[in-house]
């Protein structure tokens, strides 16, 4: 078993790593990260189109192929699960469903019904951010889709960066796509003829959880967020944002 991130590398190493990093492909970069971490890596993916491009690559291109996870907040689209069958059928692999401690019956009758209407924060914080954390304690990094044009609070994304997370766990988080553009992933998708969420054809540029106050089809044009949370001031459900840069 791999050692622990935080043993192998300091920040100032993996700040100079993020730099080298700059311009590389993400195979190389999955590959570096497969031959550090495995088998302490995972893909986290929503099954957003980053992340179809990334599992595409890691597990036609990298060996050990890293092991993949979702984090199943039990609002999935009907959609989003019958891509993640696609996927696992067209991989032949099984991706790991992370749940929340409280089902959603169970989440309304202990803190009423809708939580996600009315503290859309706290719903998040229990149904994805404590999953999350709860999954990165077996791990020594974690690969993810996050883009630096998808909104403002991405644009300062590393390709790699040291991460810890309120309960003093230290780990690595790789972003191989940080530095594409929506143009360059939507072109690899096309090319291949991946699977993607049909929602996409639909007005939904980002797709969440079903509620319409999460998610809902958004105008032409509009940021590649939108219709998230939309009406209000959110922008992140929290799993880009609870870990702290070290």
């Amino acid at each position: 078993m791999a050692g622990k991130a935080e043993v192998r590398f300091t920040s100032d190493e993996i700040k100079d790593l993020a730099e080298r990093f700059e311009g590389q492909t993400p195979r190389e970069i999955l590959q570096w990260a497969a031959d550090n971490f495995s088998p302490r890596l995972a893909i986290s993916s929503a099954f957003g189109p980053e992340g179809l491009v990334i599992l595409d690559v890691a597990m036609r291109k990298v060996e050990p192929r890293p092991s993949v996870f979702t984090i199943d907040t039990g609002f999935l689209f009907k959609e989003t699960n019958d891509l993640i069958a696609k996927v696992e059928q067209e991989y032949s692999i099984t991706v790991e469903r992370v749940h929340p401690e409280l089902t959603p019956e169970q989440q309304a009758e202990k803190h009423g019904p809708e939580l996600f209407r009315c503290e859309p924060d706290r719903c998040c914080y229990m149904r994805k951010v404590l999953p999350l954390q709860k999954k990165l304690g077996e791990l020594d990094a974690m690969v993810t889709g996050l883009r630096r044009t998808q909104s403002e609070t991405r644009k300062g994304a590393k390709i790699v960066q040291m991460q810890e997370t309120p309960d003093g766990h230290r780990y690595i988080k790789i972003n191989p796509l940080a530095a594409w553009s929506k143009e360059e992933v939507w072109w690899y998708i096309v090319s291949r003829q991946l699977p993607y969420n049909v929602l996409h054809d639909h007005g939904y540029p980002s797709v969440g959880c079903t509620p319409d106050c999460c998610t809902r089809p958004a105008a032409s044009g509009d940021d590649e967020r939108s219709g998230r949370w939309a009406g209000t001031d959110k922008k992140e459900c929290g799993l880009h944002t609870f870990a702290a840069n070290i």
